[in-house]
């Protein structure tokens, strides 16, 4: 389970973060996970809620957000959104399609105490 390493690395940052700015206490974070990005949320949340205890991340909220999968048509030269990478075309079917976004994972918000 990779989305483990993910949240421990986030852990790293947010105390890099707290020690920068001078907060003992994360209350909320707001994640984006894009639905090209390879992870999970309910794992994510999972793994969050186990590095998290005895931090000061301890008890946060977590609220994730979930943009969609985006490609380029060359076939219809626009961009269009897709439930996956192997979808085709939702207009005409095409299978030329260039990803354009949704494969991050971004910290969007954070609220401290």
């Amino acid at each position: 389970m990779h989305e483990l390493s993910l949240c421990e690395r986030l852990l790293d940052l947010l105390q890099e973060e707290s020690r920068r700015h001078a907060f003992h206490r994360v209350t909320r974070i707001r994640l984006a996970v894009g639905r090209f990005a390879c992870v999970d949320p309910d794992a994510l949340r999972f793994a969050f809620d186990v590095v998290r205890r005895d931090t000061l991340a301890e008890g946060a909220a977590v609220d994730i957000d979930q943009p969609p999968g985006l490609v380029w048509c060359e076939d219809c030269a626009r961009e269009r959104e897709v439930p996956t990478r192997i979808a085709p075309c939702p207009a005409c079917g095409s299978l030329r399609l260039t990803p354009r976004g949704g494969d991050d994972l971004t910290l969007v918000e954070l609220e401290v105490a």
